[in-house]
């Protein structure tokens, strides 16, 4: 019995007690859904990229799934399933008398309405589920085998190769042969440069067996928490990558809907739990090549559609994805700024309005003293500790990492925001000092407050990373700060108020976010 005629029969119910499930085809699988369960089957295909021919190869890729994904979807991946061919000449699924004739992927069915690509049209993004996805996504590339590699960077190229070879096949048809030549220029500036830096990364352990396919419409919200699932299991070349190549499709995806705000507190809780942060001048270049892939692959779709409808919106997306990936391919030089003040003042309300819309795509590294100190001292964020974590030996540890970590950042083109209370003329001076050695101009801004405001903020936190209670607040207004020599801003009016007159002050450019 040949592939096509398992999978007719089975469409029709067959093996399913004569209920005929759901279909769904894709280039490379047909899916089955049914009740409460769904089943996959790999087509017998080869290509460029992947070799489902035979039997054997699609049994091995098969259980090559369930065992990839399992590392995050458990509650997902059930088992592969047989396909036999009873005496009656009747598909059963399952263990049994006779060889298999085919294998099936069994999974848990769940609602469409628990994709995240869902819950992002639906504006139910919030910053809590991107801390949760965060918190998953590093979880998985720290737990995830490295694969050593000091030749990573032919993997980046092979990469480039590809796009523009695929790119090149619509030119004049979907794409304008300029923006492709563009694109390919600007990624092939950035690869010149960092070709030593991505080996470096091979070698030290960076490059993992990822996902490879990190996008919202591979992320669903089980019980509350995010799961990665439908990670590739056909190609290593794919699938061992960078683990920042492989978070850039997410934050790209994230980038060409609009969420930029969502983006930057994924892009932030990553760096907080990994603190991979000495290479983030890869960055544009990752970002880019995910929008380049996305635009050749919508290229493609625009080709084989079967309708108008479908041939124009496939058409509108490869166009937007490839000068996304154009605009992600030209980063503006970093912007470096710091925010001081009592407790209570709003300093890390603002660092999180603000840190979005500062430099390139995702935005600026928040570097807050409140979560740094949780860091050092092994503890949650949301841990309270004892007064003695906030001795002056400790404070001197939590500026020295924020300083040495805003350094690192800066030289690799990525903007910072510094939260701290900057109560001492020489943390300001230490700041200063940072911005001098990157080269890059601090802008220094004291939030002022009235006491009456900065007493009902501290009484009324609460899941908040700050320890300060109001006998804290109450030694810090009795504390000389000096001369504070940075504009201070009148942080009692209303946030965006806070916000606007800080990019006055400031002189910060907002960036064009894609997508609004």
């Amino acid at each position: 019995m040949d592939q096509d005629e398992i999978i007719r029969r089975l469409s029709l119910g067959d093996g399913f007690g004569n209920i005929a499930p759901e279909r769904i085809d894709t280039h490379i699988s047909t899916i089955l859904l049914i009740g409460p369960d769904v089943y996959k089957l790999k087509h017998a295909v080869a290509t460029s990229y992947l070799n489902y021919s035979h039997l054997e190869d699609r049994h091995r890729f098969c259980q090559a799934e369930i065992d990839i994904n399992r590392r995050t979807a458990p509650q997902i991946y059930l088992d592969v399933v047989p396909i036999r061919v009873t005496s009656n000449d009747e598909l059963v699924l399952g263990d049994g008398p006779g060889a298999p004739i085919e294998w099936l992927v069994h999974m848990r069915r769940f609602p469409q309405e628990a994709l995240l690509d869902h819950i992002a049209g639906e504006g139910g993004l919030t910053r809590s589920v991107m801390i949760d996805l965060a918190d998953a996504v590093a979880g998985f590339h720290q737990s995830a085998k490295p694969v050593r590699d000091g030749h990573a960077s032919r993997r980046i190229a092979a990469v480039l190769q590809e796009n523009q070879l695929e790119l090149q096949k619509y030119s004049g048809d979907v794409i304008d042969q300029s923006e492709i030549k563009a694109f390919d220029q600007r990624c092939q500036a950035h690869f010149a440069k960092q070709t030593d830096r991505i080996d470096r990364r091979g070698e030290a352990g960076f490059v993992r067996h990822c996902h490879g396919d990190l996008h919202l419409r591979n992320i669903c919200l089980i019980d509350g928490q995010p799961l990665l699932f439908d990670a590739i299991e056909f190609s290593d070349d794919f699938s061992h990558i960078d683990v920042l190549f492989d978070l850039a499709f997410l934050l790209m995806d994230l980038e060409h809907r609009g969420l930029r705000v969502q983006a930057n507190a994924l892009f932030n809780r990553y760096l907080y739990r990994t603190e991979d942060v000495d290479d983030l001048v890869l960055l544009p270049l990752f970002l880019a090549l995910r929008a380049g892939i996305r635009a050749h692959t919508s290229a493609m779709a625009a080709k084989s559609a079967n309708d108008e409808t479908s041939k124009e919106q496939w058409e509108h997306d490869a166009i937007g994805y490839l000068r996304l990936g154009l605009n992600l391919a030209d980063a503006d030089r970093p912007s470096f700024v710091a925010l001081g003040g009592l407790s209570g003042a709003g300093k890390s309300t603002v660092a999180t309005e603000l840190a979005p819309f500062i430099g390139p795509t995702p935005g600026a590294l928040i570097l807050s003293s409140d979560l740094i100190r949780k860091r050092l001292m092994g503890v949650e964020p949301l841990t309270k500790l004892a007064e003695t974590a906030y001795s002056r030996e400790t404070d001197e540890r939590v500026y020295e990492e924020m300083m040495d970590t805003a350094g690192r950042a800066l030289s690799n083109g990525q903007s910072v925001v510094l939260d701290a209370t900057f109560q001492d003329p020489a943390r300001r001076q230490q700041a200063e000092s940072v911005g001098r050695s990157a080269g890059i101009r601090l802008n220094g801004i004291w939030l002022r407050a009235s006491s009456e405001r900065l007493y009902d903020r501290v009484d009324g936190r609460s899941n908040d990373p700050s320890d300060a209670t109001s006998s804290v607040l109450a030694r810090q207004l009795t504390n000389d700060v000096g001369d504070i020599g940075w504009p201070q801003i009148d942080a009692d009016r209303p946030l965006a108020m806070v916000t606007d007159h800080i990019y006055r002050v400031a002189s910060l450019k907002r960036p064009r976010i894609f997508g609004t």
